[in-house]
């Protein structure tokens, strides 16, 4: 499974990078608005230090407009890819960017007919919100599960993201199920490294060395 990082601090995606597990990046303008930085050269600074997919979200809620600013951010670098918000001008807007092979991650995902019509327009990404399901006492993983056997039936081809993520069970059930993709916030990356069992025996073992008698 790959692990996106979803933010936009610099910073943080400069220190999960530094760990090796990070192969790419989720942002929207909740999250690049924490920033306090211009869009474009937030996004070009993200993209000069990473290789991997950076997901960078259309404002416009039109086709011509989705496809009008999709074309100007994948100018920003080669690994940009172009997030689209789930309504129909959205789907109109990953089948013409489609057809011109640049790639889309659907965004704001909650059923599995709607991951279902994604991968029929083409798609690259779909990015099913399972921490949003779970506040209205849905399962979100469920909708996992669906989209999984959906895109087994047909041989689909549009990677599943999981997003929404709140905290580290959201990750292993993702990768027990088989998801393409888990997009993580820095804080639950931290959180994955992190077992008190490994806190107290690295504890153990350091107060233990000092017992082992030093040459004199």
């Amino acid at each position: 499974m790959k692990i996106f990082i979803d933010t936009a601090n610099v910073k943080e995606i400069r220190e999960a990078v530094s760990l090796g597990i990070i192969d790419g990046v989720t942002t929207n303008p909740t999250l690049v608005a924490k920033e306090n930085r211009q869009y474009t050269e937030l996004l070009k600074e993200i993209c000069s230090f990473l290789s991997g997919p950076v997901s960078a979200e259309v404002i416009s809620l039109n086709a011509e407009g989705m496809v009008s600013e999709a074309r100007q951010l994948t100018k920003i670098a080669k690994n940009i890819v172009i997030k689209i918000p789930l309504i129909k001008e959205g789907l109109k807007a990953v089948k013409i960017l489609s057809g011109e092979a640049i790639k889309t991650n659907v965004t704001l995902c909650f059923s599995a007919t709607q991951a279902l019509l994604c991968a029929k327009t083409g798609a690259d990404y779909v990015s099913p919100f399972i921490g949003r399901l779970d506040d209205i006492s849905q399962e979100g993983m469920g909708l996992i599960r669906d989209i999984k056997q959906i895109y087994a039936n047909y041989n689909f081809k549009t990677q599943i993201i999981v997003a929404s993520i709140r905290n580290p069970l959201h990750v292993l059930e993702a990768a027990k199920l088989g998801a393409d993709v888990a997009t993580v916030p820095f804080a639950v990356i931290e959180q994955l490294i992190k077992h008190p069992l490994t806190d107290i025996g690295i504890q153990r073992f350091l107060e233990d060395y000092k017992k082992i008698p030093q040459k004199q």
